[in-house]
């Protein structure tokens, strides 16, 4: 225990633990050596009295149900913004902030202990309950800031006290990314940026000049046992969780239909009928070998989940935007990927769509493109689609834990939908490679030391695998990949279906195949 320090991670993975007293001269180093931008870059924001710098927090928010759930971290958020108010200080004005606990049970106890209003007071509003800014559903930021730190190139930072921090995924407008305490996240909050060691520096000043320090706002534990005491009571819990399932007014409001089997509305933008069942036969096939397969994407090390899967908010510009537009959506109903899972159509254009994700295909490049059939640069799903209309083959290359992350479904069917049928790595992420798996995509791991650095890939590759229909779990198989010059070089591949079972999936086609026909016999 004697070890246990103050941390916070960022700013890119949950992972990255940062001890509180090394945060700044961390954050100094990630400006360095990872954004390679300076530090005291001042933008003025336009109709403002103050300049944006790289570091300065633009979000501060207490989100995510698993950190929320826990009434100690709560009250004691609620404590400081309590000391805060008291001393006449508010989080800075280019602070976005925002507390979206995952039960109302949260603001029972907070309004029980009096402590809603203090966060009322310095910004801290109720916006809902559940997944918000962890997710990315933040909403936009004020237009001017917004345009301040694309003008400055800016390394804007977040804060909040969700469980996930990968890149693009909090706000296209931020890079780095923390996760904190909900305590630190209203210091932070008040601070207003990275830059700054909150453990002895001068989190913010009076109104008439007084420095206050973070022992200035920190509760102390017998604080907020007493409060917890007092307030998170049984009682609560009881009232809040009695008609859970009965839902507000406009949840019973919602029309549904009254058959045995859903009617998918065809004009439906949310939920449309997906293709998995399309031309499903009564018996399963055998796993055919990949033949002339074309590149999709050369993917570096640690592509995440939040890379591949849709995430988050979008611009009418993108695949996704452009079909909603297309269907008479105005871009301020969008919504998120999330609240459109329903939807594969949405989801197909959404995948490997990340601003941040980097196909080594092309030349500093951030976001979802590759090249396409004819040479040129488009969206990843134009040129997927490109393929898929002359029936062509896709395989993905990439780096060392692919697929690291979340456990998200649509990582896994977005890239089948996309019509790849091979991800080639160095390893994978477990739960990720068993969902490829599962949607019928083959994982493959390079051999002998080979990766896609040594045998310097670079997508304009064509890529046969052979061996596939008399595969067994863990089997090596070869692999001819002709280069554009019409060089060729033979490899050996680990097969990553691991078990018999899954060599089963993938000859029905996927999981979901699988299970329809065991049900039907």
């Amino acid at each position: 225990m004697s070890e246990v320090v103050p941390a916070i991670s960022g700013p890119k993975r949950p992972q990255d633990l940062v001890a509180l007293t090394d945060a700044r001269s961390a954050f100094r180093r990630e400006m360095e050596e990872t954004f390679k931008r300076p530090l005291n870059k001042d933008i003025t924001v336009k109709g403002e009295d103050y300049t944006l710098s790289s570091g300065d927090v633009v979000i501060a928010s207490i989100t995510s149900c698993t950190n929320t759930s826990n009434p100690y971290v709560m009250i004691g958020a609620g404590l400081v913004a309590k000391k805060a108010a008291a001393l006449g200080i508010t989080r800075k004005p280019w602070v976005k902030t925002s507390l979206a606990p995952g039960s109302q049970v949260v603001s029972a106890y907070l309004e029980a202990a009096g402590l809603q209003e203090e966060l009322d007071k310095i910004g801290f509003n109720l916006v809902g309950y559940g997944c918000t800014t962890c997710i990315g559903n933040s909403g936009p930021l004020q237009p001017e800031i917004s345009q301040a730190i694309a003008e400055g190139d800016l390394v804007a930072t977040s804060v909040l006290s969700g469980n996930r921090n990968f890149e693009g995924r909090i706000s296209p407008d931020v890079r780095a990314n923390y996760l904190a305490s909900p305590p630190l996240v209203v210091v932070y909050a008040l601070a207003g940026t990275m830059d700054i060691d909150i453990s002895k520096d001068p989190i913010t000043q009076t109104a008439d000049g007084k420095d206050v320090y973070l022992k200035d706002l920190w509760p102390s534990t017998e604080e907020i046992a007493a409060l917890v005491e007092k307030t998170v009571t049984r009682a609560a819990f009881q009232e809040k969780y009695a008609a859970v399932f009965k839902g507000d007014e406009k949840w019973q409001a919602v029309k549904t239909s009254t058959g045995e089997t859903y009617d998918w509305p065809s004009a439906s933008t949310y939920v449309q009928n997906p293709p998995y069942f399309k031309d499903m036969s009564k018996t399963p096939g055998t796993i055919q070998n990949i033949e002339n397969a074309k590149v999709l994407a050369v993917l570096g090390d640690m592509v995440t989940t939040d890379h591949i899967s849709p995430a988050g908010s979008f611009k009418e510009t993108t695949p996704a935007g452009q079909y909603l537009t297309g269907h008479g959506v105005p871009p301020r109903e969008f919504n998120s990927y999330g609240a459109r899972r329903g939807n594969h159509e949405v989801m197909m254009r959404g995948t490997f769509a990340n601003i941040r994700i980097k196909n080594e295909m092309l030349d500093d490049v951030e976001g979802g493109y590759t090249l396409g059939p004819d040479g040129t640069q488009a969206s990843i799903f134009d040129a997927a689609m490109a393929y898929q209309d002359t029936g062509t083959p896709l395989v993905i290359f990439g780096g060392e834990q692919y697929g690291a992350g979340s456990s998200r479904d649509w990582a896994a069917k977005g890239t089948a939908l996309l019509g790849v049928k091979a991800v080639i790595a160095e390893n994978f992420e477990r739960i990720h490679r068993s969902n490829l798996v599962g949607m019928g995509v083959i994982p493959f791991e390079f051999t002998r030391s080979d990766s896609r650095k040594t045998l310097g890939l670079t997508g304009h590759e064509t890529v046969s695998i052979s061996g596939l229909n008399t595969l067994k779990p863990l089997q090596e198989v070869p692999c001819q990949i002709t280069r554009a010059d019409g060089s060729i070089k033979e490899i050996l591949l680990k097969c990553r279906i691991d078990t018999a079972i899954e060599i089963e999936y993938v000859e029905h086609g996927g999981v979901l195949p699988y299970v329809l026909r065991n049900l039907a016999q």
